[in-house]
């Protein structure tokens, strides 16, 4: 038997109109906690870094700027992002610095040797469903292949990601366009080519391009990609930092070449980050860096 049971009934009614206050008490607190969790965005930060090759060899050579710029991204903590310059050894110095990160590309030649389009993610949030790469050129899928009359190889390195809390999913493009004054041509090639490849995805699937477009957003290649995806610089609602990326290594920019376009996602904020430790800055561009909020999913039908 129960010990209530032993107790005078006045007793009992008084116990049970406390556990009724207690558990009224409880709902009321939890319901507005569950409502904002289930209200919070689920977001997503993403980064797009030029590196700056190790080619250096003064002040900025890269052994004097690995720590800085792993600690950028450590303060930063994107949750995923496209480098543009990056060789090899850089990347294995980043990832033994940056453990919660995981990375993948290719040469822009093939194999393992020259730049990469090193693509960095966190482990605890995202997992990569599918990736790949092609080369911007008349023949995409032949690694090392150049047209168009610039001098070096470009590619695209790409993946589909899927966020492990709730297996949302979106897709990442990153690339680097040719760099020259003369290679304007070129570059509104790449940007052709990269716009009929987005064409060909799900109408639905959020996607983020990150780059170093070697261009400014009033040319050609920018109306290009606008066409069908939206530069976040231009639509988010609180921006942070200089309009421009380039600096090479003064701390001045001169130009925004370095974008993050979007489609399917809600900007919330937007940074040119120009961190630096007095001496040095990580890079001779700045990164740039979006926060996003996936669009609400729809409510379940009953």
């Amino acid at each position: 038997m129960p010990l209530s049971r032993l107790l005078p009934p006045a007793f009992r009614l008084l116990l049970a109109r406390h556990r009724q206050a207690r558990m009224l008490l409880l709902l009321l607190i939890g319901l507005p906690l569950a409502q904002a969790f289930a209200a919070a965005p689920a977001t997503l930060k993403v980064m797009s870094f030029n590196v700056r090759t190790p080619a250096d060899t003064n002040e900025n050579r890269w052994e004097n700027r690995r720590d800085l710029l792993a600690r950028v991204l450590t303060e930063q903590a994107p949750d995923v992002m496209g480098t543009q310059e990056l060789v090899r050894r850089q990347a294995d110095d980043l990832a033994a610095r940056l453990p919660q990160y995981a990375w993948f590309g290719q040469g822009r030649r093939g194999g393992d040797e020259d730049e990469h389009m090193g693509v960095f993610y966190r482990k605890d949030a995202l997992k990569v469903l599918d990736s790949g790469n092609f080369w911007l050129s008349d023949t995409p899928e032949v690694p090392g292949s150049i047209s168009w009359g610039h001098p070096l190889p470009r590619m695209v390195t790409w993946a589909r990601f899927e966020r492990i809390a709730d297996g949302r999913t979106f897709v990442l493009y990153n690339t680097h366009f040719p760099y020259r004054d003369q290679d304007e041509a070129a570059r509104v090639k790449c940007a052709q080519l990269i716009a009929q490849r987005l064409k060909a995805l799900p109408a639905d699937e959020p996607i983020v391009l990150t780059g170093d477009f070697n261009t400014t957003p009033d040319s050609a290649p920018h109306a290009t990609l606008t066409a069908l995806l939206h530069d976040s610089w231009e639509t988010a609602p609180s921006r942070s930092g200089p309009d421009r990326t380039f600096h090479d290594f003064t701390g001045t920019p001169d130009k925004r070449i370095d974008w993050i376009l979007y489609r399917g996602l809600q900007p919330l904020t937007v940074a040119t980050l120009t961190d630096h430790d007095g001496a040095r800055y990580p890079s001779d561009h700045f990164p740039v860096m979006a926060t996003f909020a996936f669009p609400a999913r729809a409510a379940a039908k009953p």
